[in-house]
């Protein structure tokens, strides 16, 4: 899995690079923390409804600030502009069920206490366009980008207790790599120079009621040159089942960031 993640940071650099030193239309690169608030269940070769884990109530998750980086380039002329964006999610407690409950192979006691990981990483790749001629209709007040998004989501989930007979140590994990291909929408309102407000969206549904929507609110300030502050709120549903793994989760949270834009 680690090959995998230098994989993607390589492509994404590759890429960046390139977009790079094609004389890009626009800039813009900026590193933020967000506050993770989750919410749902997740399970793992369920046999009924009693294997299902509440990240609050069964996990015991609480909140947590995450930092994530983005960069957007708009390149000029028929090529399309390119979104990248990597956000790491990871969740750890201690926590119990008043029931047994079964996560993989693995049987787990009632009210017997263990501990769990849960990891929800995320990169994107996104290709997108703007509205021709929207911008400078409204004198750059206005623009709006369309395109697709690939989301390839790292999962990983581990719990670990204790056996109530035998009091030995037992665990059981799984790490699966999906990746999710999105619809990308992108507002951007700029009624002075030192000031924005943007709006993105990104979501899909697809078989087996499976779902994932992604959406990003923010203001923007810009006091200084390049330079720019913002805060917003985001908010991500994910509903997936792939390979036994049965997600149907959501985390919302404000957010702050600080960048460059060109």
């Amino acid at each position: 899995m680690n090959s995998f993640k230098t994989w993607i940071a390589a492509a994404l650099l590759s890429l960046a690079f390139m977009y790079g030193s094609a004389s890009a239309a626009g800039f813009e690169m900026s590193v933020g923390l967000w506050n993770q608030d989750p919410n749902g269940d997740i399970s793992y070769k369920a046999l009924s409804a009693l294997d299902k884990l509440s990240v609050k109530d069964d996990l015991m998750y609480d909140e947590d600030t995450k930092v994530f980086g983005r960069m957007k380039i708009d390149a000029p002329g028929v090529f399309p502009g390119i979104y990248l964006m990597a956000t790491p999610m990871k969740f750890s407690g201690k926590g119990s069920k008043n029931v047994t409950f079964k996560f993989g192979n693995v049987t787990f006691s009632g009210d017997v206490p263990f501990s769990s990981e849960l990891e929800l990483d995320h990169y994107d790749i996104g290709l997108y366009y703007g509205i021709p001629g929207l911008k400078t209709a409204t004198r750059g007040v206005l623009n709006m980008d369309l395109g697709i998004d690939a989301r390839i989501i790292d999962f990983k989930a581990r719990i670990t207790g204790q056996d109530s007979i035998t009091e030995l140590v037992i665990s059981e994990s799984e790490s699966v790599t999906v990746p999710i291909p999105m619809l990308y929408l992108g507002i951007q309102v700029k009624p002075f120079k030192f000031l924005a407000i943007e709006g993105e969206g990104r979501g899909i549904a697809y078989s087996s009621g499976n779902q994932y929507y992604d959406i990003i609110g923010r203001v923007k300030l810009k006091p200084l040159g390049p330079v720019f502050a913002a805060v917003g709120y985001r908010y991500e549903k994910v509903k997936f089942d792939e390979y036994d793994v049965i997600a149907d989760v959501n985390f919302g949270g404000l957010f702050g960031e600080a960048g460059v834009e060109f």
